[in-house]
């Protein structure tokens, strides 16, 4: 019998991947830990490894990991800015991912994240726990469907974002290296980010995570915004410059920041940090601000999604073993 090892299990997947692995009568086995050096022995005698892992990874686990006979490696997510693809190449392993899970998902996310600051919820919230009832201009805010919305990287979640703010009336703008003729309907394409985001009221990021977007988002770009305008960042953390978002902020260019991923979240999303020190002064500024939507990279957080991310990874993980091969290949 085909027998898998899972790291980084959550309780929630469990259900998904116990029901996969009798529907294929494959043997699985998982673990809340990462994958590290020191639990890496643990994978010897399988014949298959899916992960789920968040932050940096060690290279000398590829080189084991081809020492044992492993032939892959199965991210459970879209993102695979975590591995060094050439070297794990080198040592003959494939790294799959799951490329789509749950878009619509995390284009609702970003849509409601976006209307959060549109009406004014963080002011009344604030007014309201102080039992002022006050109706006054900071309160007043403009209908959706007057918004101009800037969506950049207008794929899977993109094309999903740009068709709900349209659905509100939104004059939809969008930026992608790719042409997609099949949105001009929908989405007014830009040649640049710098004409895509010149006049928008919404900039909604949905890029991947890579050496070409990375810090796409810095204290130069911020500058070219509209005053006022809502930032909202479902993406990868790689793709802010934090720093530059936050100067941003204070200075009013931006009003409100929906921030799901964070560039240094690695050592703290998807922990509880209830009785533990976060030292990371620029992670609590965020969660800390009422300007600042902060939440721990949870935009795709459904069941369909749970699901889809445990069979995705498994199923990647058969293919391999089966043709030597995958199609959410990424090296």
């Amino acid at each position: 019998m085909v027998s898998i090892k899972m790291f980084d299990v959550a309780p929630y997947e469990i259900d998904a991947i116990e029901n996969w692995a009798a529907e294929h009568q494959v043997k699985v086995d998982y673990e809340r830990e990462p994958l590290t050096l020191d639990n890496i022995e643990s994978v010897k005698g399988y014949d298959g490894l899916s992960l789920s892992h968040n932050g940096p990874f060690d290279h000398e686990i590829y080189r084991i990991l081809e020492s044992y006979g492993i032939k892959q490696i199965a991210q459970r997510s879209a993102g695979f800015d975590m591995y060094d693809l050439e070297a794990a190449k080198a040592h003959h392993l494939i790294i799959t991912t799951v490329p789509s899970y749950s878009p619509s998902s995390i284009a609702e996310y970003a849509v409601t994240g976006a209307l959060y600051f549109v009406r004014q919820f963080p002011l009344i919230k604030q007014r309201m726990t102080k039992h002022n009832f006050v109706w006054d201009a900071p309160l007043i805010s403009r209908p959706v469907k007057d918004l101009t919305v800037a969506i950049i990287g207008v794929g899977r979640i993109g094309s999903i974002s740009a068709q709900l703010f349209s659905n509100f009336g939104c004059k939809v703008v969008g930026y992608d290296i790719e042409p997609k003729p099949e949105l001009d309907d929908v989405v007014e394409f830009k040649a640049t980010l710098e004409e895509a985001i010149a006049e928008a009221d919404i900039v909604s990021l949905h890029v991947p995570g890579n050496k070409d977007t990375y810090h796409m988002f810095d204290e130069a770009t911020f500058k070219q915004l509209k005053e006022g305008v809502i930032f909202v960042n479902c993406a990868r953390g790689m793709v802010v410059e934090t720093q530059g978002l936050l100067d941003a902020l204070n200075s009013g260019k931006v009003s409100g920041a929906v921030i799901d991923t964070y560039e240094n979240e690695a050592q703290y999303f998807r922990r509880d940090f209830s009785n533990q020190t976060v030292e990371d002064d620029t992670l609590l500024e965020l969660i800390e601000r009422e300007d600042v939507l902060a939440s721990p990279h949870i935009a795709f957080f459904t069941h369909e999604a749970v699901k889809n991310l445990a069979e995705g990874g498994l199923n990647s993980t058969m293919e391999v073993l089966e043709t030597g091969d995958a199609q959410s290949r990424v090296n």
